[in-house]
């Protein structure tokens, strides 16, 4: 059986996988994640999953600090140890305390959360667990961050879910020397 997934070889690329990781390149990226990669096959999958995703990730009303905590979210419920290696070290950037990481990756009671990253992580977590958002969870959050930015929230689980699901079902290896995702517990 051929392996799922093979790194980017730019001599083995058709024209229209050449545009679009052409395209991502020169995106706020600056490189081509493993999660495009794995959609180059379908060109036009991975041109405009790489457009949304660099838009939920950069553009949004989600500083960086809950983008990356909803993200750990998404990496831990799902298992995806390639989205956890590339994200907790922009967690960690983002300001997120270790032990906030340590928690989340272990899937136990965040209690180092207060405020909004507490609003933010609750709202992520439940998502990923039940497909839904309760209506007093929904209701907080509106208050607490506005209806652009739960909106933007959801789209970032949703983005990243779509995310797990590609590296998981294509068995891309998390990058040699990053961070693993913690055993549950």
């Amino acid at each position: 059986m051929p392996a799922r997934f093979a790194p980017l070889d730019p001599d083995r690329l058709s024209d229209q996988q050449r545009v679009v990781v052409d395209e991502v390149r020169r995106g706020r990226r600056g490189t081509v994640p493993a999660n495009v990669v794995a959609w180059l096959p379908s060109p036009e999958l991975a041109r405009r999953a790489a457009a949304l995703g660099e838009f939920v990730r950069y553009e949004t009303g989600l500083p960086p600090r809950w983008s990356e905590l909803a993200i750990l979210v998404v990496a831990r419920h799902w298992s995806c140890d390639y989205e956890w290696a590339v994200h907790a070290g922009e967690a960690l950037r983002a300001g997120l305390e270790p032990e906030i990481l340590d928690a989340v990756g272990r899937g136990v009671a965040v209690p180092a959360l207060v405020g909004l990253d507490a609003v933010v992580h609750a709202f992520a977590r439940e998502l990923v667990m039940t497909g839904r958002v309760s209506d007093a969870r929904y209701d907080d959050a509106i208050e607490a961050l506005g209806e652009p930015v739960v909106v933007d929230l959801i789209a970032l689980v949703g983005y990243y879910t779509l995310v797990a699901f590609t590296l998981n079902a294509r068995e891309v290896p998390a990058p040699d020397g990053a961070p693993r995702l913690p055993a549950i517990g």
